[in-house]
């Protein structure tokens, strides 16, 4: 039986979550998991997923995904891409990019990205060949000298949301890349927030444009 929780570290243990097994008889559809029926379905998932196999899951998410996508540069194997990810779970996006090395920290995740549709590029040349080629306008979310304020932007409905490592930031070549470049107005003594905060933060205020 899949549990998507994530990660434990030693001498941690998870409270019980979920459903138990179904009671008999079963309920009839192909969207159902024979497993998850016998045995419970401890998943981080809508109590209307409940007993679904993640294909079922993912094949109904498909008929209502939004426009909006994201992509993040992995250069450090950075924690927060994982949370990321799990963030563009809950907003349902189109699809996630992972743009330099392949191998990502997934802990964050939560095995989110099982329910999304996720694209490697190597380097950000070939996503940007990629996004020309998608005619997706490339919107980069970073706290530089040129960023104009996130508040007050006006987000296209469908384009690439693009997000830098914890620290350092976007490279000078994703930078340039994007056709706009927005931060997030911040008011207390440090120069940035956390990548996964920023990211949730960003994808709600491209939510309240274009969602109801």
């Amino acid at each position: 039986m899949t549990d998507d929780r994530g990660e434990l570290g030693p001498g941690e243990f998870y409270p019980v979550v979920g459903v138990g097994p179904h009671p008999k008889p079963w309920p009839v559809g192909e969207q159902y998991d024979a497993e998850l029926l016998e045995n419970g379905d401890r998943r981080n998932v809508l109590d209307h997923y409940r007993y679904w196999s993640v294909e079922a899951i993912v094949k109904d998410l498909d008929t209502k995904r939004h426009p909006l996508q994201i992509a993040i540069e992995n250069w450090q194997h950075d924690l927060n891409i994982g949370s990321i990810v799990r963030t563009a779970n809950a907003f349902n996006v189109a699809k996630v990019h992972i743009v330099g090395k392949r191998d990502w920290n997934r802990r964050g995740a939560m095995v989110t990205d099982k329910y999304l549709h996720v694209m490697h590029h190597g380097d950000v040349a070939s996503f940007v060949t990629w996004c020309q080629e998608s005619n997706l306008p490339i919107i980069a979310i970073d706290n530089t000298d040129n960023s104009t304020r996130l508040e007050t932007a006006k987000l296209p409905k469908e384009c690439v949301l693009l997000f830098g490592q914890e620290g350092p930031g976007l490279s000078e070549e994703a930078l340039n890349a994007a056709s706009a470049v927005y931060e997030i107005s911040q008011y207390g003594s440090t120069r940035s927030m956390n990548a996964s905060a920023a990211g949730a933060i960003a994808m709600y205020a491209w939510a309240m444009q274009h969602l109801n």
